[in-house]
């Protein structure tokens, strides 16, 4: 009687160490936390918000949005200025007629490393295509640790940094944060948070986005 109790205990305390461990990891592990998230997404959580903020449906940058930071082009749209490691810039601006896809993350962010592969197989479609772009922008403007980030992890994801302020309307105070802009520059789509972007269904919108 004394042994089954004593394997019970025993049994006990190796179930509760090995549960400390694992939320310890989740804690202070970037990386576990990655991988217990992308596990949640392969079972169809994390689905992306594809559609406007209510207010900004469809609606165009401004200028008081920038809170008068921005240039405006010559196309009337305000200057939001984006830089790759090259030192090229560009500018969201000068995108009209293309399907923007920009996400701000960082490197230290779990949830921001667990949605990059949905978001690399999302590029990987569409990579070739003249009408769509996407800006992963590292809002801690360490371009050289980014672009150290996307080779390990072999995504080919194109990296830039911020040039000056962005949108407010555009990025808020949480990161993850995506925001697809149609080809008038207007916002689509805008989701703050993880997301599965590999799904069938993001595929679809930002085709529906190129045909209008």
């Amino acid at each position: 009687m004394e042994k089954e109790m004593f394997k019970k205990i025993k049994k006990s305390h190796i179930y509760n160490a090995v549960l400390l461990v694992f939320v310890l990891l989740m804690i202070f592990s970037p990386g576990t936390k990655a991988f217990v998230s992308q596990g949640l997404m392969k079972i169809g959580l994390f689905k992306p918000n594809l559609s406007a903020p209510k207010g900004e449906i469809r609606e165009p940058s401004t200028v008081a949005a920038l809170e008068n930071t921005a240039e405006l082009p010559g196309n009337g749209q305000p200057s939001v200025l984006f830089m790759d490691s090259s030192g090229t810039q560009t500018d969201a601006a000068n995108l009209n007629g293309k399907v923007v896809f920009i996400n701000f993350w960082a490197t230290w962010c779990p949830p921001c490393i667990a949605e990059m592969p949905s978001i690399d197989k999302l590029h990987q479609r569409f990579k070739d295509h003249e009408q769509v772009v996407f800006l992963m922008v590292d809002v801690d403007n360490q371009i050289v640790k980014s672009e150290a980030f996307m080779q390990k992890r072999k995504l080919s994801l194109p990296v830039h940094v911020p040039v000056g302020q962005i949108p407010g309307h555009w990025l808020g105070n949480s990161i993850p944060t995506t925001v697809i802009l149609d080809k008038n520059g207007m916002i689509a789509a805008r989701h703050e948070g993880m997301a599965d972007y590999s799904r069938k269904e993001v595929f679809d919108f930002i085709n529906e986005l190129i045909a209008e």
